[in-house]
């Protein structure tokens, strides 16, 4: 057990901070030279969705489950391909740097066409690289194996218990959950020291006289191979 998972999310988190940070600047800018006659629609609804995904990740952050977190991802995967698609369909595939000396309108007057198509460039891009980064696949697939390990509330649990692949889930300071045992014969030695022994279903008790006045050791072992 370790944190890598949790390191991992942490820095997707980071980036996908950033790039939402950088939309929503962008969308500010748009917001001061559109707003309220100019592209309304499309403007209003690119302040919301990096709102959104900053708001909906601070939350997750601090309470953060598996199924909880694959439905806030699935939501904003929604809302960031939809940002992409829209985006794409406004600004096609129009190269920028032939726009020079065009303007295009704004609410109090005109901006540069280049800069404005620069900028719609990068929402396009961001949009979809953060609908890319919308992790579900991973969380369901170390979910299920959490669940496979014998965690059968992993879907409700922290999801900071979650094991990156081919490690054990389990934080590093909680106690570890019992694990599969693969030992072909396994054996149970007790001494025996007038203690009670509980003989295990489908088990026989063997004793062994102890040598030179030691105390007898008592074995449980499977009835089939019992002697």
């Amino acid at each position: 057990m370790t944190v890598l998972f949790t390191n991992l999310r942490i820095a997707a988190y980071i980036f996908v901070f950033a790039l939402s940070g950088t939309v929503l600047g962008v969308a500010g800018n748009f917001a001061k030279l559109f707003l309220p006659h100019v592209q309304h629609d499309y403007t209003i609804f690119s302040l919301v969705v990096p709102s959104v995904t900053v708001l909906a990740l601070l939350c997750l952050l601090q309470f953060a489950q598996p199924a909880v977190e694959v439905t806030a991802h699935v939501a904003l995967g929604i809302l960031w391909l939809t940002m992409g698609a829209w985006t794409s369909d406004i600004i096609g595939p129009v190269q920028c740097y032939i726009l020079g000396g065009v303007t295009t309108p704004t609410n109090d007057g005109t901006m540069s066409a280049r800069s404005y198509c620069y900028q719609m460039k990068v929402l396009e891009a961001f949009s979809w690289a953060l609908f890319i980064s919308c992790f579900v696949v991973v969380v369901v697939s170390l979910t299920s194996r959490a669940v496979a390990f014998g965690r059968r509330f992993a879907w409700s649990e922290h999801i900071s218990q979650l094991g990156w692949f081919g490690e054990f889930p389990g934080y590093p300071t909680e106690a570890i959950y019992p694990r599969p045992h693969f030992a072909p014969y396994p054996y149970y030695p007790y001494q025996a020291g007038g203690g009670y022994v509980q003989q295990m279903p489908g088990h026989s008790v063997v004793i062994q006289p102890g040598v030179n006045g030691a105390p007898p050791t008592i074995t449980q072992m499977p009835a089939a191979l019992a002697p």
